[in-house]
């Protein structure tokens, strides 16, 4: 697998000088802020945001991404039907094959693996206690996240555990000449975040 070259990295890491366009693509691990991200960008962009949890999960925690992707991919593909839209979530290979022909901008939110893993468990812990209703049926337990050893059950394992996978895989898709029409943008800190979604907000008004 090629690495992308620092140099390019830094390049496509915090610019807005080219157009972000209006089909956005904002990724990255649990707990980044890609949902707090992606509807502020919809904001600014007047344009449909889409969660792509919110398409996922079923009653009972069940994933329409495994238990029938075909649908899930259906569903996904009518959520970006139109000409803009920002979505949020990872779901690679369901994205790669519904929109990622037509995207223009991947946002990449690169954080710090312990920042993430505090917030995974501050958030749990918070949904837990204000047993906040996720995705109209599911409510999120606590405990389970905290069993590392679970890959089915924590959250805290997928982070742990798949960070450099997953960093090395939007690496390649970044020098990949199959998306070579798509602008990555990386983000590697919550203040490089703001710093740029602000700028995005005053380059679009």
């Amino acid at each position: 697998m090629r690495s992308m070259p620092p140099a390019v990295l830094e390049e496509q890491t915090t610019s807005v000088s080219a157009p972000i366009g209006r089909r956005i693509h904002i990724m990255g691990d649990s707990c980044a802020g890609k949902s707090t991200l992606g509807k502020r960008l919809a904001r600014a962009l007047s344009v449909d945001f889409v969660d792509m949890d919110d398409l996922n999960w079923q009653p009972g925690w069940v994933a329409l991404a495994e238990t029938d992707p075909g649908e899930f991919e259906r569903r996904l593909a009518a959520a970006t039907s139109g000409d803009g839209w920002v979505v949020a979530g990872s779901y690679t290979r369901h994205a790669q094959r519904v929109f990622w022909p037509r995207l223009d901008t991947v946002v990449w939110l690169d954080l710090p693996r312990p920042l993430l893993v505090r917030r995974v468990i501050a958030r749990s812990w918070r949904r837990y206690r204000t047993k906040e209703l996720l995705w109209g049926t599911n409510y999120e337990r606590f405990w389970p996240q905290l069993m590392v050893w679970n890959k089915e059950k924590s959250l805290v394992w997928w982070v742990v555990t798949q960070y450099k996978r997953r960093r090395r895989q939007l690496v390649h898709f970044m020098s990949d000449p199959q998306w070579s029409h798509i602008r990555f943008v990386r983000l590697t800190s919550p203040e490089e975040i703001e710093q740029w979604a602000a700028r995005v907000e005053a380059h679009v008004r």
